[in-house]
């Protein structure tokens, strides 16, 4: 095939079709006219000599063809946009831009304070427009519509980027009424009524089942394999809401320690060490390989990891 005949703005169109399987969404992404996407998608027909996408019951339908073509396609355009990239670096205090950021609960509120302090003198242009867990699809990862994520991540797509942050152990906080306190042993610890609080991956968030244990998390499949089984009583996804739950005199919830050291100075509730090991927890940072050699992102990112590893460094004790 001579190269001469082929348009490279066809390869951006192809890549925003089989994206967004929608070609008005994919016009729309690429700021063009409902017509010509339809244009750019009959040329591209022409060029693969294949329909490519086809109208199904379940919308626009990758074929074959074009399941084989998508990784090569996203390849070749990652790396014509890092051939692209301005050579002169990020300057963080001219900047003004908006960055969107994934966060859980547990990030938000022990990582990003720091990382926003640090933002203040060396970026003050910069504004972070934090989403939950529930606001955002891997697939708006994969697409660049949102520049990282932070959390704890059961499994994740291996086109992504990612790197550890740390790893943080796990503490329980009551109320110093709670008769618990005086004799905090395992067998007392399943006597109480507990606080269930998580929320990894991403995605609209679905009921809890109780009874399955593996779904749970790290504590519950901690006591599993002690053949032990907690009584919970509350479940939650916020850290806050369950942190002030454990004001009362009857519940317990058990959290990662930093995010439990952010009550260390409240009357209300005392921090214990739990009565049983339960494997550290790893926060980790994601990002889309269309963002790779971004060099704000790159900025960012760095920001972000050196923030996490000095708070590494000088982690509060319970």
């Amino acid at each position: 095939m001579n190269l001469n005949r082929i348009d490279l703005n066809l390869l951006v169109y192809l890549d925003a079709l089989l994206r967004e399987r929608n070609v008005t969404q994919a016009a729309n992404q690429l700021n063009l006219s409902q017509p010509a996407m339809s244009n750019g998608l009959r040329r591209l027909r022409e060029l693969f000599d294949d329909p490519l996408l086809v109208r199904t019951s379940d919308g626009m339908t990758p074929t074959e063809r074009a399941l084989e073509l998508e990784p090569i396609v996203r390849e070749v355009l990652t790396e014509i946009d890092r051939a692209v990239q301005p050579r002169s670096a990020f300057e963080p205090d001219q900047a003004s831009r908006v960055f969107r950021i994934m966060a859980s609960d547990y990030a938000e509120s022990t990582l990003l304070p720091t990382v926003l302090g640090k933002l203040r003198t060396q970026a003050p242009g910069l504004t972070l427009d934090i989403m939950t867990p529930s606001d955002v699809s891997f697939l708006d990862v994969e697409r660049g519509k949102v520049d990282m994520v932070i959390n704890r991540f059961d499994s994740m797509p291996q086109s992504f980027h990612q790197i550890h942050l740390w790893n943080d152990s796990f503490s329980c906080l009551l109320s110093p009424e709670n008769p618990l306190l005086d004799d905090f042993t395992l067998d007392n610890y399943l006597k109480a009524n507990h606080i269930w609080v998580s929320k990894t991956g991403m995605g609209v968030g679905v009921g809890v089942d109780p009874d399955d244990v593996q779904r749970l998390g790290w504590v519950d499949s901690a006591l599993s394999k002690l053949g032990k089984k907690r009584q919970i009583r509350v479940f939650t996804r916020h850290y806050q809401a369950a942190m002030t739950l454990a004001e009362q005199n009857d519940l317990v919830v058990t959290l990662p320690t930093r995010a439990a050291m952010l009550k260390r100075n409240n009357p209300r509730v005392v921090l214990r060490e739990p009565p049983l090991d339960i494997p550290p927890l790893e926060l980790k940072m994601a990002w889309s390989p269309l963002l790779q050699h971004n060099p704000a992102n790159k900025w960012l990112r760095k920001l972000i990891a050196d923030t996490a590893r000095e708070m590494d460094g000088q982690a509060p004790l319970p």
